[in-house]
């Protein structure tokens, strides 16, 4: 059986991904006291993660951040090095605890202006909301002249347009600045994937698989799990362990792992056949999920 399994396990020859899909990543920052208090509960991650989906791509990692300038600076500073493709939440309102702007243009060493464009854009919102009344349309007040902090953004940003009240985000460096509101950054989000990543999109026919190992040890099982990734590159395993769940029953109330690989669907097949066949090597049951 031993040699059964290495012969399982030997490496196999794989079709290079393209470059564009292999080393563009994905990244959110979602930034807001109201997250982290707990006052709000995150619903940017889950809706990009669908966005990426739906077009081939995958999140490859999410930071939150408080609304503390030190913090947001420090976060965007490391993301704008970073080469990723990357997506933030919140912070680019008017109130004094919006610091988005300003510390994108710190993290990248420039300054904020009034983008042209966005003051248009605030400007034919603010006539629009004004519904005739010459005062409220009148742009010279304080208050519409505090709107027009909106629209400063760092220098060389473009516009992210934005379809719910026409307040527009921003771009900079693959860094892509939205609203908190989700009914705003959602559509934002959807219109920058389309417009400036198409080239990437469905590049990979991602694909995961799994099966439950009741009573499974994941100290027992890392070896294995290292050697399928050794002689499978592009293929990555996982394993979420659970204490049990009563509620589902069956196998799923004892003490199991969900044990799987995933990667793009060309490279699998191998690489499934020998963790199933490692796995019950080891002298472990597997069940698979319906």
């Amino acid at each position: 059986m031993a040699n059964e399994l290495v012969d399982a396990v030997k490496k196999v020859e794989v079709d290079t991904p393209s470059t564009a899909a292999a080393t563009r990543r994905f990244g959110l920052i979602v930034i807001g006291d109201e997250i982290l208090s707990g006052r709000r509960q995150d619903k940017h991650m889950s809706k990009l993660i669908e966005l990426l989906n739906e077009r081939g791509l995958s999140l490859s990692w999410a930071k939150y951040v408080a609304d503390d300038p030190e913090q947001i600076t420090a976060t965007l500073k490391a993301s704008f090095v970073s080469g990723d493709v990357v997506f933030s939440t919140g912070g680019i309102g008017a109130t004094p605890d919006d610091h988005t702007r300003q510390c994108a243009a710190l993290a990248l060493g420039t300054k904020t202006q009034l983008h042209p464009t966005a003051q248009e854009l605030i400007a034919g919102r603010i006539q629009s909301m004004a519904e005739g009344d010459p005062i409220k349309a009148d742009l010279s007040t304080p208050e519409n002249q505090h709107r027009f902090k909106m629209g400063e953004f760092p220098i060389g940003s473009e516009i992210i347009p934005n379809p719910y009240n026409q307040i527009p985000g921003f771009r900079i460096k693959e860094h892509h600045f939205v609203p908190g509101f989700p009914v705003m950054a959602a559509p934002m989000m959807a219109w920058c994937l389309d417009t400036h990543y198409k080239d990437l999109f469905h590049q990979e026919n991602w694909a995961e698989q799994s099966f439950i190992v009741p009573k499974g040890i994941e100290s027992t099982l890392t070896p294995l799990m290292e050697r399928i990734e050794a002689n499978f590159p592009g293929v990555k395993v996982f394993s979420l362990p659970s204490v049990g769940d009563t509620g589902k029953g069956g196998v799923y109330a004892q003490r199991h792992i969900e044990l799987g690989i995933k990667g793009n669907a060309n490279l699998l097949e191998s690489a499934w056949i020998a963790l199933r066949t490692g796995t019950q090597e080891l002298g472990y049951e597997i069940h698979d999920i319906s």
